[in-house]
């Protein structure tokens, strides 16, 4: 028996500094992880917002090392550890997720599985089409009816088919949400079918209260800022009350103020510094503050730094960094992660 002991591991083993993995990089690993069967288990409850950017992480994963597995897994069981189910609702939005990380074909007979049976409606199959074309099913519909599908689906999505319409069509589309609070479910159900016919869903929903002041302002948020300019100097010539309104509930940037430290601490944790330091060249200083105070010393002086050494950024090149920012914002306000407060944010 020899008498050498074994042998220590390197020092560089022992103080490995395991990277920090985006939130949903994680959710991907996970899913990988757990085979096609299990992961479309828990897809069934994922909205489509979800599904897209975790398909998209799963597409562009390459060469996952050990380390990240098991971190990943032990930070799944701690985030779970004291919870008795994932308390997340809904089960009809995988398609676009499976498609975009399994390929068609590979993704074919798993989407017949999970949404055979499932409870897709007319309207609800909308969200799983492109914007563009939406637009073209509902662009000879009554305005009316434009505006019902419009304030039904996400508002990021529906900023989207807003923008393929005329300038007028879109106004008036616009003003109809913002006047619509509730519809007859006779009228809906109708709407549902018609569109079932064509899509072969599945049984209706429900919902009878859409649109609204809130809804438009939702929508408003996510549209290009031209043509929200454009969009909001019309609603004031024909309704400055209304205009106003909406501009109140409206969430910007310069919001992030009002967000609780608690908030602004998750929200940097999903947001990169490269966009961080562009959102901040155009920012209120009160903003910059608020960010500041939310990181630690080290980390707010090298953004400080990052800050002065930028020099000049083009308008158009802060704007996208900061709507970038505030999407991140408002997927986390609607996961229940933060709470945005102030404007966009209905107090209690």
């Amino acid at each position: 028996m020899s008498d050498e002991q074994p042998a220590a591991k390197p020092p560089e083993a022992k103080n490995k500094v395991q990277r920090k993995i985006p939130r949903v990089e994680q959710a991907a690993i996970l899913l990988m992880s757990l085979g096609e069967s299990d992961a479309a288990q828990i897809l069934k409850h994922m909205g489509p917002k979800e599904v897209q950017r975790v398909g998209v992480a799963m597409a562009q994963m390459r060469d996952v090392s050990k380390d990240d597995v098991t971190y990943v897994m032990g930070e799944f069981v701690e985030a779970v550890g004291g919870q008795t189910g994932l308390g997340i609702g809904n089960d009809e939005y995988i398609r676009a997720m499976l498609t975009q990380a399994l390929g068609d074909e590979k993704a074919a007979s798993l989407i017949d599985r999970i949404l055979v049976g499932g409870n897709t409606t007319g309207l609800d199959t909308l969200k799983w089409m492109e914007p563009r074309a939406v637009a073209d099913m509902i662009r000879y519909e009554h305005p009316q009816i434009q505006a019902i599908v419009v304030s039904y689906l996400d508002p990021d999505q529906s900023a989207e088919i807003l923008a393929t319409l005329d300038e007028k069509v879109r106004l008036d589309v616009m003003m109809r949400i913002a006047s619509l609070e509730t519809i007859q479910p006779q009228a809906l159900q109708e709407l549902n079918d018609i569109l079932e016919r064509q899509f072969s869903g599945g049984a209706t929903g429900q919902a009878s209260r859409i649109g609204g002041v809130k809804r438009a302002a939702d929508i408003m948020n996510f549209m290009d800022r031209s043509i929200e300019g454009r969009l909001m100097d019309s609603i004031k010539d024909m309704d400055p009350d209304l205009a106003s309104t909406i501009e109140d509930l409206m969430f910007v940037f310069d919001n992030l103020k009002d967000v609780d430290d608690r908030g602004i601490q998750a929200l940097l944790r999903e947001v990169s510094s490269d966009v961080l330091v562009v959102a901040l060249k155009g920012s209120d200083e009160a903003v910059k503050e608020k960010i500041f105070k939310n990181m630690s010393k080290r980390a707010a002086e090298l953004l400080q730094d990052d800050l002065e050494a930028k020099g000049p950024v083009k308008v158009s090149e802060v704007e996208a960094a900061q709507k970038d920012i505030i999407t991140i914002a408002r997927r986390m306000a609607e996961a229940g992660e933060i709470s945005l407060g102030g404007a966009g944010e209905e107090m209690m």
